[in-house]
């Protein structure tokens, strides 16, 4: 007498993390590759009929749960979720969960290696040095104490970011509508005062409907002369035709990009050819102990709405 089928648990990527595989090994996992197009993603719900699908690449339309009419939970291997239609879930009943805070310390920590490119300039530096220069006499970083880091999202990720910008002496501006406290030294403003009172502005937001855009033409307006801006969480949330234009006309000093409005980044691209934008392609959270907690994360909370 042959075992019972296992039920299927679909993953949006090549590979889960071993201890997630372990965790998950009732049930079957199958991989739909590093770039699943809708289309993927429909064929391999009908044909394997999941109780689960963990979200790595891509992401979930109301097309592939109706493909999937016994799909239960939708896990995100990380914290953004804005790749699932979170609204066609909740109308069939499925759930969608992230695995809130197992990416925090990449992020966080790849935040910080933005922000000081920027105010270093390490990487125009490094490519002068390579072309022969010796900068000295005439280049000048900024000295970041004393600076106002302003933190829209103050998540997570937004808090061990601003741990660090106090020790280092910086006063920490932030806004979020969900936050009910801040950590000492943090005070909570709106984002007008955010936007005009701050050295560094640094995004740490889900995107939704509502703030898609918030970095445009006009808050870039608000900003001081010669801010950094850096965004480590969704393209979505910058007009990158207006944050090009207020770094072509000095503005801004700089921007730090993690994320970008369409991913992955397809050259030829206009911010390529930006001198004072530091790109890096979505590898905030990239880090293999983030790998694992998102992993873990994203599979604890499949076995918790399965086994509910």
């Amino acid at each position: 007498m042959s075992a019972a089928k296992k039920e299927v648990v679909i993953v949006t990527g090549v590979d889960l993390a071993q201890a997630a595989v372990e965790l998950l090994r009732d049930y079957e996992l199958v991989y739909a590759g590093a770039k699943p197009t809708e289309d993927d993603m429909v064929k391999l719900a009908q044909l394997h009929q999941p109780v689960a699908i963990i979200v790595r690449y891509g992401g979930v339309s109301a097309r592939v749960m109706d493909a999937a009419p016994i799909l239960r939970v939708i896990s995100k291997h990380g914290t953004g979720i804005d790749s699932i239609d979170s609204q066609a879930a909740q109308q069939r009943g499925i759930a969608v969960k992230a695995a809130a805070g197992a990416n925090a310390p990449a992020v966080a920590e790849h935040t910080w290696a933005l922000i000081m490119a920027c105010a270093k300039n390490v990487v125009g530096l490094d490519q002068r040095m390579r072309e022969g220069h010796w900068d000295k006499s005439t280049h000048k970083s900024l000295e970041l104490q004393g600076r106002t880091l302003g933190l829209v999202g103050l998540g997570a990720i937004g808090r061990r970011v601003a741990a660090v910008a106090a020790a280092l002496g910086m006063p920490v501006l932030a806004h979020d509508p969900y936050a009910k406290e801040a950590p000492q030294g943090v005070q909570l403003v709106d984002l007008d005062t955010l936007f005009a009172q701050s050295d560094v502005v640094s995004l740490h937001c889900p995107l939704t409907a509502e703030n898609k855009h918030m970095i445009n033409a006009q808050s870039l307006a608000r900003m001081k002369d010669g801010a950094i801006l850096v965004n480590t969480a969704r393209g979505g949330l910058i007009d990158e035709q207006a944050l090009i234009a207020a770094l072509d006309s000095g503005k801004l000093r700089a921007a730090g990009l993690d994320s970008f409005e369409k991913e992955p980044f397809t050259a030829p691209h206009p911010l390529q050819r930006v001198g004072n934008a530091v790109l890096s392609p979505h590898i905030g959270g990239v880090t293999s102990d983030a790998y694992i907690a998102m992993g873990t994360g994203a599979a604890s909370n499949v076995l918790a709405v399965l086994g509910a």
